[in-house]
């Protein structure tokens, strides 16, 4: 028996242990949710959603279908729960941006932080179950989205529009700059991550950063500021 099989047996055990009234603990019942979700997660980023079936998840985690039901009301309703969840999971690992002297300084520690949430072995996973199923599914793009997925363009719009007001760069459209800025950041490394090429290793990753962010404020730079008014 594997370690994951193993976990999922002793969460459906706790679970289907009573307490007061026949009912499982608020202990058990939080375990058990966390356990569904686990086995939820590995079996769409493993399978895709097209392959992945509640009966196959709830065998995986030893309860029964009307377990997962009780909490979710169907496939579509537990992937929007495992995506949040994911979502929830790397925004917390992003943390919190600190304010920086300089657009350039700001980019550095911003693009850090998105490479290792994008390029993580999960968020791979996920994005070639999109790139698989988007057509057949087109309500997964929508679900990652409402989730929070768009989360990083935000941030790097805050930090264009706040560049715009210390003068450093000239006025521009903070929300097309960054949806561009993050293509030229993660396309390729993720194209590679996901078998279209040799993968980066390290500090290739850390190369493809910096010159990213080069070419990106060369573009900034090149739009006109505003003449400074004569008194």
């Amino acid at each position: 028996m594997t370690m994951a099989a193993g976990a999922a047996g002793d969460a459906g055990a706790i679970a289907r242990k009573p307490g007061r009234g026949g009912r499982p603990t608020a202990e058990a019942a939080v375990h058990l949710e966390a356990t569904i979700l686990d086995q939820a997660t590995a079996a769409f980023l493993r399978d895709g959603y097209a392959a992945t079936s509640i009966e196959a998840i709830a065998k995986a985690c030893s309860t029964a279908k009307r377990t997962i039901y009780a909490r979710w009301d169907g496939k579509p309703a537990l992937f929007r729960a495992v995506i949040e969840r994911l979502m929830a999971k790397w925004l917390a690992m992003s943390g919190d941006w600190a304010e920086a002297n300089t657009l350039e300084a700001g980019l550095i520690e911003a693009a850090t932080k998105i490479m290792t949430v994008a390029l993580s072995p999960e968020a791979i996973a996920l994005h070639r179950l999109l790139i698989a199923e988007s057509a057949r599914f087109p309500e997964l793009p929508r679900m990652l989205r409402d989730a929070g997925a768009d989360a990083g363009i935000g941030r790097i719009v805050t930090l264009l529009r706040a560049a715009v007001a210390h003068g450093e760069v000239a006025e521009h459209d903070s929300t097309f700059a960054a949806e561009q800025f993050m293509a030229m950041l993660l396309s390729g490394p993720q194209r590679r991550a996901l078998g279209l090429g040799v993968a980066l290793d390290a500090e290739q990753t850390i190369a493809w950063r910096n010159k990213a962010i080069r070419l990106f404020l060369g573009g900034l730079h090149s739009l006109r500021l505003p003449a400074p008014r004569k008194e």
